[in-house]
Protein backbone atom coordinates (compact mmCIF):
# COMPACT_ATOMS: atom_id res chain seq x y z
CA UNK A 1 0.00 0.00 0.00
CA UNK A 2 0.95 3.66 -0.30
CA UNK A 3 1.68 5.52 2.93
CA UNK A 4 3.20 8.81 4.05
CA UNK A 5 6.19 7.64 6.09
CA UNK A 6 8.27 9.77 8.44
CA UNK A 7 11.90 8.61 8.53
CA UNK A 8 13.58 11.58 10.28
CA UNK A 9 12.84 14.78 12.17
CA UNK A 10 12.67 18.13 10.40
CA UNK A 11 10.73 19.78 7.60
CA UNK A 12 8.84 18.31 4.65
CA UNK A 13 11.92 16.32 3.68
CA UNK A 14 11.40 14.15 6.78
CA UNK A 15 8.40 12.39 5.22
CA UNK A 16 7.72 10.82 1.84
CA UNK A 17 5.17 8.60 0.14
CA UNK A 18 6.42 5.02 0.13
CA UNK A 19 5.19 1.54 -0.65
CA UNK A 20 4.86 -0.49 2.55
CA UNK A 21 3.27 -3.87 3.32
CA UNK A 22 -0.49 -3.94 3.76
CA UNK A 23 -1.49 -4.34 7.44
CA UNK A 24 -2.79 -7.72 8.58
CA UNK A 25 -5.52 -7.91 11.24
CA UNK A 26 -4.81 -9.57 14.56
CA UNK A 27 -7.52 -11.83 15.99
CA UNK A 28 -9.47 -8.87 17.47
CA UNK A 29 -8.58 -6.28 14.81
CA UNK A 30 -10.16 -4.92 11.68
CA UNK A 31 -8.40 -3.47 8.65
CA UNK A 32 -9.94 -0.22 7.44
CA UNK A 33 -9.54 1.27 3.97
CA UNK A 34 -8.97 4.94 4.79
CA UNK A 35 -11.43 7.30 3.10
CA UNK A 36 -10.21 10.41 4.93
CA UNK A 37 -7.83 11.27 7.75
CA UNK A 38 -7.77 14.71 9.35
CA UNK A 39 -4.56 16.53 10.23
CA UNK A 40 -3.69 17.26 13.83
CA UNK A 41 -1.09 19.61 15.25
CA UNK A 42 0.62 16.63 16.89
CA UNK A 43 1.49 15.36 13.40
CA UNK A 44 3.44 18.54 12.70
CA UNK A 45 5.10 18.69 16.12
CA UNK A 46 6.30 15.09 15.96
CA UNK A 47 7.55 15.57 12.41
CA UNK A 48 9.69 18.46 13.63
CA UNK A 49 10.83 16.37 16.59
CA UNK A 50 11.36 15.10 19.09
CA UNK A 51 8.58 12.56 19.43
CA UNK A 52 6.14 13.75 22.08
CA UNK A 53 4.32 10.51 22.89
CA UNK A 54 6.05 7.72 24.84
CA UNK A 55 6.89 4.86 22.53
CA UNK A 56 7.17 7.03 19.42
CA UNK A 57 9.77 5.67 17.00
CA UNK A 58 10.84 6.02 13.40
CA UNK A 59 9.81 5.12 10.78
CA UNK A 60 6.30 6.31 11.60
CA UNK A 61 2.97 6.71 9.80
CA UNK A 62 0.98 9.55 11.37
CA UNK A 63 -2.74 10.32 11.17
CA UNK A 64 -5.02 10.00 14.22
CA UNK A 65 -8.51 10.93 13.00
CA UNK A 66 -9.61 8.23 10.57
CA UNK A 67 -12.81 7.20 8.81
CA UNK A 68 -13.27 4.55 6.16
CA UNK A 69 -14.65 1.09 5.35
CA UNK A 70 -13.77 -2.26 6.91
CA UNK A 71 -12.05 -4.54 4.37
CA UNK A 72 -10.89 -7.38 6.63
CA UNK A 73 -11.64 -8.71 10.11
CA UNK A 74 -9.72 -10.85 12.58
CA UNK A 75 -10.82 -14.37 13.44
CA UNK A 76 -12.33 -13.34 16.80
CA UNK A 77 -14.20 -10.27 15.55
CA UNK A 78 -18.00 -10.50 15.59
CA UNK A 79 -18.95 -6.84 16.08
CA UNK A 80 -17.88 -5.54 12.67
CA UNK A 81 -18.20 -6.85 9.12
CA UNK A 82 -16.51 -6.20 5.82
CA UNK A 83 -18.11 -3.16 4.22
CA UNK A 84 -19.01 -1.38 7.46
CA UNK A 85 -18.46 2.39 7.44
CA UNK A 86 -16.52 3.31 10.58
CA UNK A 87 -14.75 6.12 12.44
CA UNK A 88 -11.85 5.27 14.74
CA UNK A 89 -11.29 6.17 18.39
CA UNK A 90 -7.48 6.54 18.31
CA UNK A 91 -6.74 5.73 21.99
CA UNK A 92 -5.65 2.17 22.77
CA UNK A 93 -5.12 1.09 26.38
CA UNK A 94 -3.55 -2.07 27.82
CA UNK A 95 -7.00 -3.37 28.76
CA UNK A 96 -6.01 -4.63 32.19
CA UNK A 97 -4.94 -1.69 34.40
CA UNK A 98 -7.27 0.16 36.77
CA UNK A 99 -7.64 3.06 34.33
CA UNK A 100 -8.67 0.80 31.45
CA UNK A 101 -11.06 -1.09 33.73
CA UNK A 102 -12.71 2.24 34.56
CA UNK A 103 -13.05 3.17 30.87
CA UNK A 104 -10.33 5.80 31.24
CA UNK A 105 -7.72 4.32 28.92
CA UNK A 106 -6.38 7.78 28.01
CA UNK A 107 -4.47 7.67 31.33
CA UNK A 108 -3.16 4.12 30.85
CA UNK A 109 0.61 3.94 31.43
CA UNK A 110 0.89 1.77 28.31
CA UNK A 111 -1.27 4.08 26.17
CA UNK A 112 -0.95 3.70 22.44
CA UNK A 113 -2.40 6.28 20.06
CA UNK A 114 -3.21 5.29 16.50
CA UNK A 115 -1.21 7.69 14.35
CA UNK A 116 0.58 9.03 17.44
CA UNK A 117 2.91 6.20 18.42
CA UNK A 118 1.52 3.38 16.27
CA UNK A 119 0.81 3.34 12.49
CA UNK A 120 -2.01 5.70 11.56
CA UNK A 121 -4.24 6.89 8.77
CA UNK A 122 -1.85 8.59 6.33
CA UNK A 123 -1.99 5.36 4.38
CA UNK A 124 -4.39 3.46 2.19
CA UNK A 125 -5.15 0.97 4.98
CA UNK A 126 -4.82 0.82 8.77
CA UNK A 127 -5.30 -2.01 11.28
CA UNK A 128 -7.09 -1.11 14.54
CA UNK A 129 -8.79 -2.96 17.41
CA UNK A 130 -12.33 -3.74 16.35
CA UNK A 131 -13.86 -2.20 19.47
CA UNK A 132 -12.40 1.18 18.47
CA UNK A 133 -14.15 1.12 15.09
CA UNK A 134 -17.52 2.86 15.57
CA UNK A 135 -20.26 2.57 12.93
CA UNK A 136 -21.05 5.68 10.88
CA UNK A 137 -24.68 6.06 9.79
CA UNK A 138 -25.41 6.57 6.11
CA UNK A 139 -26.59 10.17 6.55
CA UNK A 140 -23.12 11.20 7.81
CA UNK A 141 -20.30 11.40 5.28
CA UNK A 142 -16.95 9.79 6.01
CA UNK A 143 -15.38 13.24 5.61
CA UNK A 144 -17.50 14.50 8.50
CA UNK A 145 -16.68 11.44 10.56
CA UNK A 146 -12.92 11.87 10.04
CA UNK A 147 -13.16 15.44 11.35
CA UNK A 148 -14.62 14.30 14.68
CA UNK A 149 -12.39 12.12 16.87
CA UNK A 150 -9.72 14.29 18.49
CA UNK A 151 -11.24 17.80 18.56
CA UNK A 152 -14.81 16.78 19.27
CA UNK A 153 -13.89 14.31 22.01
CA UNK A 154 -11.59 16.90 23.57
CA UNK A 155 -14.34 19.52 23.42
CA UNK A 156 -16.90 17.09 24.84
CA UNK A 157 -14.65 16.33 27.80
CA UNK A 158 -13.89 20.01 28.46
CA UNK A 159 -17.44 21.27 27.98
CA UNK A 160 -19.52 18.60 29.67
CA UNK A 161 -17.43 16.28 31.82
CA UNK A 162 -15.06 18.87 33.32
CA UNK A 163 -16.75 22.23 32.70
CA UNK A 164 -20.22 20.91 33.54
CA UNK A 165 -21.76 23.46 31.18
CA UNK A 166 -25.52 23.68 31.52
CA UNK A 167 -28.55 25.71 30.54
CA UNK A 168 -28.21 29.41 31.27
CA UNK A 169 -24.43 29.36 31.72
CA UNK A 170 -22.31 32.01 30.05
CA UNK A 171 -19.35 30.29 28.40
CA UNK A 172 -16.33 32.10 26.96
CA UNK A 173 -14.57 30.11 24.21
CA UNK A 174 -11.05 31.23 23.35
CA UNK A 175 -9.60 30.74 19.82
CA UNK A 176 -13.17 30.32 18.64
CA UNK A 177 -12.39 29.26 15.06
CA UNK A 178 -10.01 26.40 15.94
CA UNK A 179 -11.33 22.90 15.36
CA UNK A 180 -11.78 22.10 19.05
CA UNK A 181 -13.49 25.46 19.68
CA UNK A 182 -15.80 24.98 16.69
CA UNK A 183 -16.95 21.83 18.48
CA UNK A 184 -17.07 23.48 21.93
CA UNK A 185 -19.26 26.37 20.74
CA UNK A 186 -21.84 23.97 19.34
CA UNK A 187 -21.76 21.65 22.35
CA UNK A 188 -22.20 24.57 24.75
CA UNK A 189 -25.16 25.87 22.72
CA UNK A 190 -26.60 22.34 22.69
CA UNK A 191 -26.55 22.47 26.50
CA UNK A 192 -28.51 25.73 26.50
CA UNK A 193 -25.60 28.02 27.33
CA UNK A 194 -24.88 31.50 26.04
CA UNK A 195 -21.54 31.58 24.22
CA UNK A 196 -19.00 34.39 24.01
CA UNK A 197 -16.61 33.66 21.13
CA UNK A 198 -13.14 35.21 21.19
CA UNK A 199 -10.96 35.14 18.06
CA UNK A 200 -8.17 37.08 16.39
CA UNK A 201 -9.97 38.22 13.21
CA UNK A 202 -13.41 39.29 12.07
CA UNK A 203 -13.41 36.42 9.58
CA UNK A 204 -12.97 33.89 12.37
CA UNK A 205 -15.66 35.56 14.45
CA UNK A 206 -18.02 35.28 11.49
CA UNK A 207 -17.50 31.50 11.57
CA UNK A 208 -18.30 31.48 15.30
CA UNK A 209 -21.43 33.54 14.66
CA UNK A 210 -22.56 30.98 12.11
CA UNK A 211 -22.22 28.28 14.75
CA UNK A 212 -24.51 30.15 17.15
CA UNK A 213 -22.19 32.27 19.29
CA UNK A 214 -24.12 35.03 21.06
CA UNK A 215 -21.36 37.60 21.58
CA UNK A 216 -18.30 38.08 19.37
CA UNK A 217 -15.11 39.62 20.77
CA UNK A 218 -11.73 40.28 19.21
CA UNK A 219 -8.91 38.76 21.21
CA UNK A 220 -6.61 41.73 20.59
CA UNK A 221 -8.80 43.97 22.80
CA UNK A 222 -9.84 43.69 26.47
CA UNK A 223 -12.67 41.21 26.90
CA UNK A 224 -13.45 41.16 30.64
CA UNK A 225 -15.60 44.30 30.61
CA UNK A 226 -17.71 43.28 27.58
CA UNK A 227 -18.28 39.90 29.21
CA UNK A 228 -19.41 41.54 32.44
CA UNK A 229 -21.73 43.85 30.48
CA UNK A 230 -23.16 40.84 28.65
CA UNK A 231 -23.84 39.05 31.94
CA UNK A 232 -25.33 41.95 33.87
CA UNK A 233 -22.13 42.65 35.75
CA UNK A 234 -21.47 39.08 36.95
CA UNK A 235 -18.91 37.60 34.55
CA UNK A 236 -18.72 34.24 32.80
CA UNK A 237 -19.64 30.97 34.47
CA UNK A 238 -17.08 29.02 32.43
CA UNK A 239 -14.07 29.80 30.26
CA UNK A 240 -12.84 27.11 27.84
CA UNK A 241 -9.19 27.84 27.04
CA UNK A 242 -6.73 25.68 25.12
CA UNK A 243 -4.51 28.58 24.04
CA UNK A 244 -2.41 28.80 27.19
CA UNK A 245 -0.14 31.60 28.32
CA UNK A 246 -1.28 34.23 25.83
CA UNK A 247 -4.90 34.19 27.02
CA UNK A 248 -4.47 33.02 30.62
CA UNK A 249 -4.98 36.30 32.48
CA UNK A 250 -7.77 37.53 30.23
CA UNK A 251 -9.58 34.25 30.71
CA UNK A 252 -9.32 34.50 34.50
CA UNK A 253 -10.48 38.13 34.44
CA UNK A 254 -13.67 37.11 32.62
CA UNK A 255 -14.89 34.78 35.35
CA UNK A 256 -17.61 35.53 37.88
CA UNK A 257 -17.23 34.72 41.54
CA UNK A 258 -17.18 30.93 41.70
CA UNK A 259 -16.47 30.66 37.97
CA UNK A 260 -14.80 27.67 36.31
CA UNK A 261 -11.63 27.92 34.21
CA UNK A 262 -11.21 24.81 32.04
CA UNK A 263 -7.69 24.37 30.64
CA UNK A 264 -6.98 21.83 27.90
CA UNK A 265 -4.06 23.13 25.86
CA UNK A 266 -0.91 25.23 25.90
CA UNK A 267 -0.18 26.16 22.30
CA UNK A 268 1.20 29.61 23.25
CA UNK A 269 3.26 28.50 26.22
CA UNK A 270 3.19 26.33 29.30
CA UNK A 271 4.25 28.71 32.08
CA UNK A 272 1.84 31.22 33.63
CA UNK A 273 1.57 33.25 36.84
CA UNK A 274 -1.49 34.04 38.91
CA UNK A 275 -2.59 35.75 42.07
CA UNK A 276 -3.49 33.12 44.63
CA UNK A 277 -5.50 35.70 46.54
CA UNK A 278 -7.59 36.50 43.47
CA UNK A 279 -8.31 32.82 42.94
CA UNK A 280 -9.30 31.96 46.50
CA UNK A 281 -11.09 35.22 47.34
CA UNK A 282 -13.23 34.85 44.21
CA UNK A 283 -13.69 31.13 44.75
CA UNK A 284 -12.48 30.27 41.26
CA UNK A 285 -12.18 26.66 40.13
CA UNK A 286 -9.14 25.91 37.96
CA UNK A 287 -9.85 22.66 36.13
CA UNK A 288 -7.57 20.63 33.90
CA UNK A 289 -9.31 18.68 31.15
CA UNK A 290 -7.11 15.82 29.99
CA UNK A 291 -7.81 12.57 28.19
CA UNK A 292 -11.42 11.79 27.35
CA UNK A 293 -13.08 8.60 28.55
CA UNK A 294 -14.00 5.80 26.16
CA UNK A 295 -17.69 6.23 26.98
CA UNK A 296 -17.48 9.92 26.15
CA UNK A 297 -16.26 9.13 22.65
CA UNK A 298 -19.41 7.14 22.04
CA UNK A 299 -21.63 9.81 23.59
CA UNK A 300 -20.00 12.46 21.40
CA UNK A 301 -20.66 10.39 18.26
CA UNK A 302 -24.25 9.77 19.32
CA UNK A 303 -24.82 13.49 19.76
CA UNK A 304 -23.26 14.38 16.42
CA UNK A 305 -25.04 11.63 14.51
CA UNK A 306 -28.40 12.75 15.95
CA UNK A 307 -28.14 15.97 13.94
CA UNK A 308 -27.89 19.70 14.52
CA UNK A 309 -24.07 19.81 14.71
CA UNK A 310 -21.55 20.29 11.93
CA UNK A 311 -17.89 20.14 11.14
CA UNK A 312 -15.93 22.73 9.16
CA UNK A 313 -13.47 21.64 6.46
CA UNK A 314 -10.69 24.02 5.43
CA UNK A 315 -9.04 22.00 2.67
CA UNK A 316 -8.50 18.54 1.20
CA UNK A 317 -5.13 17.05 0.25
CA UNK A 318 -3.70 13.84 -1.16
CA UNK A 319 -0.75 12.00 0.35
CA UNK A 320 1.56 13.70 -2.12
CA UNK A 321 0.36 17.19 -1.17
CA UNK A 322 2.75 17.31 1.75
CA UNK A 323 3.83 20.92 1.58
CA UNK A 324 0.30 22.24 1.23
CA UNK A 325 -1.20 20.04 3.93
CA UNK A 326 1.37 20.65 6.66
CA UNK A 327 1.62 24.32 5.72
CA UNK A 328 -2.12 24.76 6.12
CA UNK A 329 -2.18 22.97 9.45
CA UNK A 330 0.49 25.31 10.81
CA UNK A 331 -1.31 28.45 9.62
CA UNK A 332 -3.15 30.67 12.11
CA UNK A 333 -5.46 31.62 9.23
CA UNK A 334 -6.78 28.07 9.08
CA UNK A 335 -10.46 27.61 9.94
CA UNK A 336 -11.57 24.00 10.19
CA UNK A 337 -9.91 20.67 9.45
CA UNK A 338 -7.56 19.67 6.68
CA UNK A 339 -8.58 16.26 5.30
CA UNK A 340 -6.02 13.90 3.77
CA UNK A 341 -7.33 11.44 1.20
CA UNK A 342 -4.97 8.50 0.77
Amino acid sequence: MRALVQTAFGGPEAVAVQRVPDPEPGPRDVVVEVAACALNRLDLLQRRGPGMLPGFSLPHIAGMDIAGRVVATGAAVTSRSVGDRVVIDPTVGCGSCSYCAAGDRGHCAALRVIGGNTPGGYAEFVAVPADLAHPVPEHVTLDEAAALPTPWSTAWQATYRVGEVGAGDCVVVQAAASSVSIAAIQLAKRAGARVVAVASTDEKLAVAAGLGADLLLRGDAPIAEPVRDFTGGHGADVVLDHVGAATWQRSLDCLRVGGRMVMFGNTTGDEVSLSLASVYHRGLRLLGSGAYAANDFGLMLQAYFSGGLRTVTAAECGLEDLHASFGLDNSRALVGRVLVRP
